[in-house]
């Protein structure tokens, strides 16, 4: 397989977070977020780190600054280091969003796919 193909991934996807520790999560797909998102909680229990910058961000939840890191994903056997702003995702059923910063490095999208 060329290394430039595209991979077609789903609206929800599983997706390991690699950090100190590992863990395999569902991640949802959000071609509204410009920056992927992640959960403060995953963050500190997989030891992620350093907070490089802090970013104004505005969701669903309203206007907020947050903390960005980088982190270390792998989806579809693609490993990919990419910036992550952390906010309380605890009470949501998706502790990952990938965002367009993610989505733009070979991926097609195909809501259909399960």
């Amino acid at each position: 397989m060329d290394n430039n193909e595209k991979k077609t991934i789903g609206l929800i996807e599983r997706v390991k977070v690699i950090g100190i520790k590992e863990k395999e999560v569902s991640a949802k797909i959000d071609t509204g977020a410009d920056i992927s998102s992640m959960d403060i909680h995953l963050a500190s229990e997989l030891q992620l780190g350093p907070i490089l910058d802090t970013k104004k961000i505005i969701s669903s939840e309203g206007k907020s600054v947050r903390p960005i890191i980088k982190a270390t994903i792998v989806i579809k056997n693609k490993k990919i280091k990419a910036r992550f702003n952390l906010s309380n995702r605890q009470n949501m059923k998706y502790k990952l969003l990938l965002g367009k910063n993610i989505l733009k490095r070979g991926f097609l999208i195909d809501p259909s796919k399960k």
